[in-house]
């Protein structure tokens, strides 16, 4: 089975739910309207589907490989980089005087969803060097942006970033890896770091490796940790200091090679400062946030490839007679109830989760565009609000919606020939890299909602509050379905985000009990939110009345089946957590 783009989904989030002409009217992004959307989108959906998804199977098949120090891609991987480089899309959100297209993050997250629905391993490599390039874009000299930035947009270099150690995970206060001044301002870098992405592959003729490294003298803890970058080939040709000693062996995304990487083995791998010493923490969070958003973005993209392959295979499967005997004889089982309930269950979680990352990037281009410094400012904490839950809930979604993916292949679904279970497999990484559920909710309780005590929450719940007035005043079954839940979600969120600004301080244990759940039920909420707003614009609109309609039952029973869920995570958050902490630790 293909992949085939979601164009025209993308296309109307955009148009109707993210405002994007209003974005294209922004200083420096003029020319980034609906049509050069379409266009975009249009060449990227052929690209993808042409080139990159065709190589997804064969990567699980055959994953990149690792001997004598050098680690060669799936085959076909190298000849679809060129290609990808060639067509400028590493470039499409970078700025212009860099090589890049300088289009929206609005436009951009719609072509990341298809680069990893199409194929998620390969997709990685380009996100990671997103993210070098962003921090360099903030934090590098005008040098260092210049010798770096030109070279990997046109794809002839890559990037990575460097922060786990095998003492040191998500806790980074516990990072080793030592840098030496060197009295000519470089640095010269000794330690391991392990789980990088792409840390060594042999697509692209260098790698610039992001770094987070120690300063002798430096105070402990994260206040300690700087930036650096470490490039595989240094300036003069010579190969650095900085070797892959293996790599990992996973559950999915096998093509895509995780490295283990070695430096200053001989001598001490040769890196400059990124900004100022000791900030290196905060300058990776820059790389880190849009590795967030993005990695939110592989769940849509993952969850719509396993949407289309069970849609398909519902299509083609004869299995018994229908239930209200319609049918004489067995029939495809996509005219079964329950079929239909988990094909409407895949196609409305990804439907909601799309649309609530494309608002959230229209809002990150209002935050860095916009004129006015007010709207910027409200725009940058509403993205902030919002970035945690695109990855977060978007990724657990993914889960799910692979895992229903194979329950419509039935046993099918469990032999690897048929695909399904790729799907499934390389779905898991998702909630863990880039920080797990956990830790994204930790920043969503302690940073984004407790630290302003739920000022930003609570005015989203006021704009969701317009929503429902206007689903209050239609009369159409979906609307009134939809009213009712959006508002028993909203005051469910509203109640929550109470308890967890009134008492984090008082009773952290309580509060922490339920960030995984008070995550889910925002980025629940957020999702259908966006779908609320898409049944308005669906019912009233006179264009194209299949997608419409289609786009009226996705929403309604995203209302119905899934928002509906809402008040009892609240229930769970707010009394249910003495279950969870009174377990005495002996008796587990």
């Amino acid at each position: 089975m293909t992949y085939r783009a979601p164009v025209k989904d993308m296309l109307f989030c955009m148009k109707e739910l993210a405002d994007l002409e209003a974005v294209a009217r922004m200083p420096g992004l003029e020319e980034s309207g609906l049509d050069t959307a379409a266009a975009v989108l249009e060449e990227a959906a052929k690209f993808n589907q042409d080139v990159i998804a065709p190589l997804n199977w064969e990567g699980d098949k055959n994953p990149s490989s690792f001997k004598d120090g050098k680690v060669t891609t799936t085959p076909g991987f190298k000849q679809a980089f060129k290609q990808f480089a060639e067509g400028g899309w590493q470039g499409l959100q970078h700025p212009v005087n860099f090589g890049g297209q300088g289009l929206p993050k609005t436009i951009g997250a719609a072509c990341i969803e298809m680069l990893n629905s199409a194929n998620m391993s390969f997709a990685l490599c380009p996100l990671l060097t997103d993210g070098a390039i962003e921090a360099l874009l903030t934090a590098g000299t005008p040098e260092q942006q210049q010798h770096y930035i030109p070279k990997m947009v046109d794809g002839s270099w890559t990037g990575t970033m460097n922060l786990t150690e095998p003492q040191a995970g998500s806790d980074l206060a516990l990072v080793r890896t030592r840098a030496e001044p060197q009295g000519d301002g470089s640095y010269k870098l000794f330690g391991t770091k392990i789980f990088i992405t792409y840390g060594e592959h042999d697509m692209a003729d260098n790698i610039v490796h992001m770094v987070l490294a120690r300063v002798a003298g430096a105070p402990e803890g994260v206040k300690g940790i700087s930036l650096f970058i470490c490039p595989k080939v240094l300036p003069d040709g010579k190969r650095n200091d900085v070797h892959c000693v293996s790599i990992e062996h996973k559950l999915g995304i096998k093509a895509s090679p995780t490295a283990v990487l070695q430096y200053g083995d001989h001598g001490g791998a040769v890196a400059q400062l990124v900004g100022q010493e000791n900030r290196g923490l905060e300058y990776m969070f820059i790389m880190m946030n849009a590795a967030r958003y993005a990695v939110g973005v592989q769940g849509i993209a993952i969850a719509e490839r396993a949407y289309q392959k069970a849609v398909a295979y519902a299509r083609d499967r004869v299995q018994s007679r229908p239930v209200d005997g319609s049918m004489a004889k067995s029939a495809p089982i996509i005219h079964h109830p329950d079929i239909k309930r988990m094909l409407m269950t895949m196609r409305a979680q990804t439907e909601g989760c799309r649309a609530m990352a494309i608002v959230a990037a229209a809002a990150y281009d209002a935050a860095h565009h916009h004129a006015d410094a007010d709207v910027r400012k409200h725009n940058a904490a509403f993205y902030e609000f919002m970035v945690p839950l695109v990855k977060g809930f978007s990724t657990e979604m993914s889960l799910d919606v692979a895992s229903l993916g194979v329950q419509v292949h039935g046993g099918m679904g469990f032999i690897e020939e048929t695909g399904a279970a790729q799907y499934l497999r390389d779905a898991k990484i998702l909630t863990i890299y880039e920080g797990t559920t956990a830790i994204q909710a930790n920043d969503f309780v302690g940073r984004k909602t407790a630290r302003d005590g739920g000022q930003v929450a609570k005015a989203i719940a006021q704009q969701i509050e317009l929503t429902e007035a206007a689903l209050a005043k239609r009369g159409s079954a979906a609307s009134k379905a939809m009213h009712k839940h959006l508002v028993a979600a909203r005051n469910a969120f509203v109640e929550v985000v109470e308890f967890v600004a009134g008492q984090t301080k008082a009773s952290p244990n309580a509060v922490f009990a339920g960030s995984v759940p008070y995550l889910m039920l925002a980025g629940n909420l957020m999702a259908g939110w966006q779908m609320a707003r898409a049944l308005i614009v669906a019912e009233d609109s006179q264009e194209d009345a299949a997608f419409m309609a289609a786009k009226v039952a996705t929403s309604r029973f995203y209302a119905e089946h899934i928002l509906s869920r809402v008040p009892g995570i609240r229930d769970s958050i707010v009394e249910g957590h003495a279950a969870i902490n009174d377990m005495a630790l002996e008796a587990f």
